[in-house]
């Protein structure tokens, strides 16, 4: 009988797969790879990404009460009168009243903004503040 020399050892298929996988990773490490993210890492970068913008509306929301919230005394007492308005009467018949000489435009649209109003429309009986510049 021969004699067989186990020494020598012959790659199985297996072996020879893993090392040629090396080398191909060796190969490709010279390169860039592109970046896979998955659905827990798009969430993560998506908070990342609007946190700047998250916490600059808090402080606007936050911060935009403080000129509100102020206790300084406000106008002096004699520089407002105060107007009750009639029936018919609307803030553009007020305004022409009032200040004669200037755009009723104008004039409305302080009296709107110094009486806090939603709109340009008053009822009968309601009060509304008017500069003292102005007089009645």
């Amino acid at each position: 009988m021969t004699a067989i020399d186990f020494t020598t050892t012959v790659p199985s298929p297996a072996r020879a797969a893993g090392a040629a996988a090396q080398r191909a990773t060796r190969a490709v490490a010279g390169r860039s790879t592109r970046l896979r993210l998955t659905v827990r890492g798009r969430r993560v970068l998506a908070v990342l990404a609007a946190l700047p913008a998250v916490i600059a509306l808090s402080v606007a929301v936050l911060g935009g009460g403080v000129a509100l919230a102020s206790r300084d005394a406000g106008a002096p007492a004699g520089s407002f009168t105060t107007v009750t308005v009639a029936p018919g009467e609307s803030l553009w018949t007020i305004a022409e009243e009032v200040a004669p000489d200037r755009d009723p435009r104008d004039v409305v649209d302080e009296l709107v903004r110094l009486n806090a109003l939603d709109t340009v429309l008053v009822q009968a009986g309601q009060r509304l503040a008017i500069p003292a510049a102005y007089g009645r």
